[in-house]
């Protein structure tokens, strides 16, 4: 079918509610992390909300192309934003503000980025977020050679079990990157940080799998209720 201004009109969006809850983009955000939803999702979750027969994502999919994908959005005034269909001054604002600090993200120097010294410093990073999540969540931290965070992914989540952690997808960003360190950290839903025999056997598998690729393992923490157990510190899967 061919879309003419007379027919696209008629066309109606089933409500993100009405989406299974694996496929919104915030549920998606929460499960995945936001490394894994696309343009439009992210996009999707600065709106907020659609308009009636246009849903947030269906929105967030028509503004991309509308201005030529990010790049074209990353040029847009307030002014300018405002005037496109269902952009109200509060929408014009969520979404500038949130291009904005991508963009100031990505101008930072070596010396803007967090730099970890100590099992404390890792814990101060993601204590705050990871001692509230109700699940586990296991998170990688890429380290450069002055111990500076260059990127965090969250790779797992729901379960943080042995069976599941492949050495490759945990490896596989500083490879990329040619990064020396990686720092790992995940919670315990209990609130007790205390490592299980499982922990401190994901962590030796890992830190040998390191050793191989020539990346160290400079810590695994363990997050609980506002406490936290760095398992280099108790020689826990470390040799």
């Amino acid at each position: 079918m061919i879309l003419t201004a007379e027919n696209t009109a008629t066309i109606t969006h089933p409500a993100i509610r009405d989406f299974p809850s694996g496929e919104r983009p915030r549920e998606r955000l929460a499960r995945y992390g936001a490394g894994h939803l696309s343009n439009s999702e992210l996009l999707a979750i600065l709106l907020r909300t659609g308009l009636e027969g246009e849903n947030v994502l269906a929105m967030a999919t028509r503004l991309l192309a509308e201005f030529g994908g990010l790049s074209g959005l990353s040029r847009i005034t307030f002014d300018e934003m405002c005037d496109v269909r269902g952009i109200s001054d509060a929408k014009a604002c969520q979404i500038l503000a949130g291009i904005e600090l991508g963009r100031r993200v990505a101008s930072m120097t070596p010396e803007d980025r967090v730099t970890i010294t100590s099992p404390s410093d890792l814990a101060t990073l993601f204590m705050a977020e990871m001692s509230s999540f109700d699940r586990e969540h296991l998170r990688v931290a890429t380290l450069s050679t002055r111990n500076q965070v260059l990127g965090i992914e969250d790779l797992y989540s729901g379960s943080v079990n042995a069976a599941l952690i492949r050495p490759a997808e945990v490896f596989a960003t500083a490879v990329r990157r040619n990064a020396p360190q990686i720092a790992i950290v995940h919670n315990h839903p209990s609130g007790d940080p205390t490592p299980s025999a499982e922990d401190v056997a994901i962590t030796k598998t890992l830190v040998e799998a390191g050793k191989l690729l020539d990346i160290e393992v400079v810590d695994h923490l363990v997050i609980g209720q506002g406490v936290f157990v760095s398992m280099r510190e108790k020689r826990l899967g470390f040799s």
